[in-house]
């Protein structure tokens, strides 16, 4: 049977009413269409945690090659080597494994010290005022930081980078996103490979100038220039924008549920599960997009080869049939996999290092502010079509 929406309910991703709260809307494509099918921008789009999770490990009908946003996937555009998000085996196996070697545990792990660092610079200041903006004056700050001594970029030139990667993902209020900028990012770190070439360090972008691989055709080689600009794009834009919604979503959810944010000052033991819950309660990236190679079924329906489908991951999360009171928060909630960092190959190869982040952030901010309410006048969503979360968060202090 083919697929079709009969119900009534409308989800369109660039809507700025729905992305504000997106939901009410997810509970009902979960109930009324769980396939849903939208005519305007011509998608399909899955729902329920089970088709979710299967659309998110089915790399041989949903391919990752032709881009995992949307805008990409209609546009046809060639995505360039290197991108690992972005591609299928078995080149995604060859580049992710490389990429994986920047995120170890024992690397990961050791990141902490520097990191709880990065806080205390930036929170340090604020301790005394009446209130500051968690966006920009700290969740947009720490997670540069980090990227930026993972790859040996100097903390001066840090900024510059984090605002051009960031600026690829936005669109006009309403609006797709543009696909001519989507992997631009990488142009900004040519100087440093010329530089790091010939000042090598213990830093990733040395191990990656030197790292020697067999490429898909059984070759043994060492990545081209635009196979490493391209990673580097990539690894800037999902290190920074990401861990910045986190830190945002943290701090809103939290102020919603002061009782919950005073249980975790309290008890240390529950940052760690706090930060989780914030994962599948917001989600950072909403929703994933797949290109339909071949024909696939869900609910009993046929998507048709050629389509694109958008993975509902913020839907998912809260599917009742997988989490009870879905739409609940609930730091001691038992622990239960979520979606938010992807499921099977393309399983996020950061997640370990964005735990870390959220965990340290948190647990720094509890420190110096175990009080604060979010001022819901000034605060504004950041308009993209890729993640969801603030783009301003001012917060009152008591």
């Amino acid at each position: 049977m083919d697929a079709a929406t009969t119900s009534d309910v409308r989800y369109d991703p660039y809507d700025i009413e729905i992305n504000a709260d997106p939901y009410p809307v997810f509970a009902r494509l979960r109930e009324e269409a769980p396939l849903y099918y939208n005519d305007e921008y011509d998608f399909y789009a899955v729902s329920r945690y089970e088709d979710v999770e299967r659309g998110l490990r089915d790399n041989q009908r949903l391919i990752s090659s032709r881009g995992g946003i949307l805008e990409l996937i209609k546009s046809g555009i060639e995505i360039p080597p290197g991108t690992v998000i972005f591609e299928d085996p078995p080149t995604h196996t060859i580049y992710r494994g490389l990429l994986s070697r920047m995120f170890t545990p024992r690397r990961v792990a050791a990141l902490e010290p520097q990191i709880r660092r990065y806080c205390a610079e930036a929170l340090d200041p604020l301790v005394g005022s009446g209130g500051f903006d968690l966006i920009r004056d700290f969740g947009a700050q720490m997670p540069m930081r980090v990227i930026g001594m993972l790859l040996g970029i100097p903390e001066q030139d840090q900024e510059a980078i984090r605002d051009r990667s960031d600026a690829t993902l936005r669109t006009e209020a309403g609006q797709p996103m543009t696909q001519h900028d989507a992997f631009a990012t990488g142009e900004m770190f040519e100087e440093y490979i010329d530089w790091r070439r010939d000042h090598p360090s213990d830093d990733i972008m040395t191990e990656l100038l030197n790292a020697e691989f067999d490429d898909e055709t059984g070759t043994r080689r060492r990545l081209t220039r635009e196979e490493l600009l391209t990673y580097l794009a990539v690894v800037a834009g999902a290190g920074n924008e990401t861990t910045t919604r986190l830190i945002g979503w943290m701090g809103t959810v939290l102020a919603d549920h002061p009782d919950q944010r005073r249980a975790v000052v309290a008890d240390r033991d529950l940052v760690p599960p706090a930060v989780e819950e914030v994962l599948r309660y917001e989600p950072p990236a909403p929703h994933v997009g797949r290109y339909v190679a071949a024909d696939t079924e869900f609910q009993g329906r046929t998507v048709p080869a050629g389509s694109a489908i958008l993975l509902l991951v913020g839907a998912a999360n809260r599917d009742e049939r997988r989490f009870a009171d879905g739409d609940t928060f609930d730091i001691r909630r038992p622990p239960m996999a979520h979606l938010t960092f992807g499921y099977g190959a393309h399983f996020c190869l950061g997640a370990a290092l964005a735990r870390l982040e959220g965990r340290v952030a948190l647990d720094e901010l509890l420190d110096r502010f175990p009080e604060w309410e979010v001022d819901r006048d000034g605060a504004a969503i950041s308009p993209t079509s890729t993640v969801r979360g603030w783009e301003t968060l001012p917060i009152v202090l008591p």
